[in-house]
């Protein structure tokens, strides 16, 4: 039968009043004693726990053994109310052990570690005998653990012994013969210094020998320079008299040819005069004609677009763009990524839109005619900075434009009767420009032009 609240207080404090721990519990112990009040924690309510410990009631068992380990060994072992809920915990848990320790008779299996938890929040009649107990039985497990440990570690630190010891003969065997070898490689190296000295000293007499050769080489040489000297400053001389002949020749020939310039000047001047008097008596207009201009043929400045498409040239053939660059005001508009991507598409876009401006630049030059590249903007993962060359206008399409659509726009923007040529091979393009008065043509036929740039 369940005795009331206050007589159970009383018991304890009697019971501890009677027993009293006179040294800490053992570190073993107490680590049991706060994972079983940890456990009971959680079957309590907020209102049966201790004030310092309610902050921790919805903690799990893990954490609570965690933070609030002191605090809970505080309150068990201050405040007899919670141990005594802790021990009635025990009891419904572990009945048998709580029996056993509460009848005086803890089983012998039992973990003394767990007997000494259990005794220490049931404070059963001798429980201070029972941790002492407990305290000693756990010194004596962990000297003995401390035993074993110690055998183990010098075991392996033995073997780990026996394992330098190997290591340092074969590294000693290893070091000997690296010394023989590097004995046997120092009297191989004696030997080739030897013969390099012996080279050496051989090298420089031969050193001596050539710088003998030289210097008479040199003198020798001196001699033919002086020699050629001499017959220099002779051959400058022989060579003034010449040129004073020569002058003197040139002079008397002078002489005779300015006689003879100025008979033919006086007779171009009778001729001249005779024939400005001739006109002035016929009363002669001045000839605005020439006989070139009595051919007849289409001047370049009276053909359209159409008239040079309506030739007898191939669309494919590079004299069509040239002649219809040759009319005058020609505007050319160049689709550039459709260009560059049926020439050249296996190179990266930079240096495609490099190689295409580099040749419309030139065809620019040569032709004289306006010319826009055109580039779609959406091919683009950052502003290109590119400065155009001269006489080639370079345009990307702004976002939501297509390249068509800004050429298509460019096409539409001249005035009626300019000659626009439009080079894709796009046939939406194509037709799209040919609706608005331009020439479309493929960008095959302006690589072949460029070709021959």
């Amino acid at each position: 039968m369940e005795q009331p609240a206050g007589g159970a207080a009383s018991a304890d404090a009697a019971d501890d009043a009677v027993e009293v721990l006179d040294r800490p519990l053992p570190e073993a112990v107490r680590r049991r004693v706060v994972a079983l009040v940890s456990d009971a924690f959680g079957g309590l309510t907020v209102t049966e726990l201790p004030a310092q410990l309610r902050q921790y009631a919805r903690f799990t068992p893990t954490r609570r053994a965690k933070f609030a380990g002191n605090a809970m060994a505080a309150a068990l072992e201050g405040d007899a109310a919670f141990r005594r809920r802790i021990g009635e915990r025990l009891r419904e848990t572990q009945p048998e052990l709580s029996a056993a320790l509460e009848a005086g008779s803890p089983p012998a299996a039992a973990d003394p570690v767990d007997v000494a938890a259990a005794a220490y929040v049931l404070r059963p009649a001798g429980w201070v005998k029972l941790l002492a107990a407990a305290g000693e039985e756990a010194q004596r497990a962990d000297a003995e653990r401390a035993d074993d440990e110690t055998r183990r570690e010098l075991g392996r630190l033995s073997e780990e012994l026996a394992q330098a010891r190997a290591q340092t003969r074969s590294e000693t065997e290893r070091l000997r013969s690296d010394l023989d070898a590097a004995r046997k490689e120092a009297e191989s190296l004696q030997r080739k210094l030897r013969s390099a000295a012996n080279e050496v000293k051989r090298g420089e007499a031969a050193l001596r020998r050539g710088r003998a050769e030289s210097d008479a080489v040199r003198a020798e040489a001196a001699a033919q320079v002086s020699a050629a000297e001499s017959e220099t400053r002779r051959l400058r001389a022989r060579l003034g008299e010449a040129e004073a002949s020569v002058e003197a020749g040139r002079r008397a020939a002078r002489e005779g040819r300015s006689v003879e310039d100025m008979r033919l000047r006086l007779l171009l001047d009778t001729v001249l005069e005779a024939a400005g008097g001739l006109r002035r008596e016929l009363a002669l207009p001045p000839s605005s004609m020439r006989p070139a201009d009595t051919v007849d043929a289409v001047e370049p400045g009276r053909m359209s677009p159409k008239d040079i498409a309506a030739r007898a040239l191939s669309d494919t053939d590079p004299a069509l763009l040239d002649q219809l660059l040759a009319l005058p005001q020609a505007h050319l508009i160049v689709d550039g990524y459709n260009v560059t991507k049926t020439g050249y598409p296996q190179m990266p876009l930079e240096k495609q839109r490099l190689r295409l401006l580099g040749g419309l630049s030139v065809l620019a030059a040569q032709t004289g005619a306006e010319v826009t590249c055109v580039f779609d903007g959406a091919e683009l993962a950052a502003p290109v900075l590119l400065a155009p060359p001269r006489g080639v206008r370079v345009l990307f399409s702004r976002a939501g434009v297509t390249a068509d659509e800004l050429i298509r726009q460019l096409a539409r923007a001249e005035p009626s009767g300019r000659p626009v040529v439009v080079v894709s091979t796009d046939r939406e393009v194509a037709d799209g420009v040919a609706k608005a008065g331009a020439r479309p043509v493929a960008s095959l036929l302006l690589l072949k032009r460029l070709s021959r740039v």
